[in-house]
């Protein structure tokens, strides 16, 4: 056997001995040993979908809290425009100076997460705990000038990552 040969099958060995430590480490450094999963949910714990769900999957609510008439109806618009389902448009009974409140239950999680980048995360998140469906509120407060470009949104979904597991809730399993 030629030296070559000998020093290629060593480096080689060396690379599959670096290769297995790594491994090993990764495996019992695991960080994910103690995730919270819905069979381990105690009773009465809401199921939270933190799922990020496309356009056509999410509806919403759009209620005006400003002094300009007809503003959620224009919002409304834009929103169906990008795929949304608004399902109620209506005024707000209090004004808010804010630019938006989203107020969601927990299988409105990842929905909301959604339109916090069309908001590019300049809204307040309200978590209803007692909601029992996906649906959202969207409340547009007077700060509110526009939602924003595909572009935006997309950098902003990569700026809020996944949506975090709200306290008091447990992970819905992915086949729901």
């Amino acid at each position: 056997m030629s030296f070559a040969r000998v020093r290629a099958l060593v480096v080689v060995g060396l690379l599959a001995v670096i290769a297995l430590v790594v491994v090993v480490v990764a495996v019992v450094r695991d960080s994910q040993g103690n995730a919270v999963s819905a069979q381990s949910c105690p009773d009465g714990w809401p199921l939270a979908d933190l799922r990020l769900r496309e356009q056509k999957d999410v509806r919403i609510n759009v209620y005006n809290a400003t002094n300009q008439p007809g503003r959620a109806a224009d919002v409304a618009d834009d929103f169906r425009n990008r795929k949304f389902q608004v399902k109620k448009v209506d005024n707000a009974k209090q004004r808010l100076d804010d630019v938006a409140v989203l107020r969601y239950g927990p299988k409105g999680v990842g929905s909301a997460q959604l339109l916090r980048a069309y908001f590019l995360d300049n809204v307040t998140p309200k978590l209803d705990m007692k909601r029992k469906d996906d649906t959202v509120d969207v409340i547009l407060g007077s700060g509110f000038q526009q939602l924003a470009t595909t572009t935006e949104v997309n950098q902003a979904l990569g700026d809020l990552g996944t949506p975090d597991l709200p306290a008091g809730t447990c992970p819905m399993p992915a086949d729901k």
